[in-house]
């Protein structure tokens, strides 16, 4: 098989797509890229279909050797970038060659770094996706983040065009957010003091933040109920556990949940805090369900 081999696989590099649907009810969960704004802009300057698969880096010191010539693009988190030992720009298309080296070490901004080949891996889907899901074993390579030496084939392709993305549509990656939440239909089991409070207050990323959630640290939140019957979580859920420290949940959530919810975070926002650090600062701001939706429909729009 020729492709990219990866001579360093990084802490935490894993295969990702738009993740898999329709299976919540066996208990599998989505997974899928987490900032799906630098994926799909990836896959457009590859004018790859926007589901087809990618690497998502967590961590940097990520070494490839190109067995098999294609276009290259990268997207994401700000990070030195190299090919061949030579500094290139982020946010644009590269060709790559039989025998160059690409190298993406430190990331100076941001968290997750996205990586595409032209066509995408060529390798096999599990429930109807390509996305590593570590806590089920799908996807990927055997269900697990990419190690040294593994093997990742795709299809020859010597046609290449240069493209970047536009400079003011690039992200800027800052220590504090803002965050728009939808109220969620169990809002009425918090006091209305205690919604203020969780508007009103700054939380702070602590370190248990992965694919599956965003704890946070800062004033709790008292709920008159402390456990509901389990039911389905959605993507963006804030559950207030019983130490009334908000958790969000993100692509690799738990497909059921019985804490109550006070709102949910709308999904572009929850691609912004993919590329969030622990210590960064998270606020809170209502939107409501109609310009949520409008939102939600022109980022689509915007890449179809």
């Amino acid at each position: 098989m020729k492709g990219f081999e990866l001579i360093k696989a990084g802490i935490y590099t894993t295969i990702q797509d738009k993740g898999r649907f329709s299976f919540m009810h066996l208990g599998v969960t989505n997974s899928g890229f987490m900032d799906e704004y630098a994926a799909n802009a990836c896959n457009k300057l590859l004018d790859n279909s926007l589901d087809t698969n990618l690497l998502e880096i967590l961590f940097p010191s990520l070494q490839i050797k190109v067995t098999q010539s294609s276009t290259i693009a990268i997207t994401g988190a700000k990070c030195e970038f190299f090919i061949n030992g030579e500094q290139k720009n982020i946010w644009e298309t590269h060709f790559v060659r039989v025998g160059d080296e690409i190298k993406v070490s430190r990331i100076l901004e941001g968290q997750r770094v996205y990586l595409g080949v032209k066509g995408g891996f060529q390798i096999e889907k599990e429930f109807g996706s390509y996305a590593t899901s570590q806590k089920e074993g799908f996807g990927g390579l055997n269900g697990q983040k990419l190690v040294n030496n593994d093997i990742l084939p795709y299809e020859e392709n010597s046609t290449f065009i240069k493209r970047r993305w536009k400079e003011k549509y690039i992200p800027q990656y800052k220590k504090e957010l803002t965050l728009r939440v939808i109220l969620s239909y169990q809002c009425d089991t918090f006091e209305q003091d205690q919604i203020d409070k969780f508007f009103n207050s700054e939380y702070t990323i602590t370190p248990d933040f992965n694919s599956m959630a965003c704890k946070l640290d800062g004033e709790a939140i008292e709920c008159t109920i402390s456990n509901l019957i389990s039911e389905a979580i959605a993507f963006g859920s804030i559950q207030i556990p019983k130490d009334g420290k908000p958790i969000i949940l993100l692509k690799e959530r738990q497909t059921i949940g019985g804490y109550p919810k006070i709102g949910s975070v709308l999904s572009l926002d929850c691609f912004k805090l993919a590329q969030m650090k622990p210590g960064n600062k998270i606020r809170f701001e209502k939107i409501e369900v109609n310009e949520a939706r409008e939102k939600v429909l022109k980022f689509i729009e915007a890449f179809s």
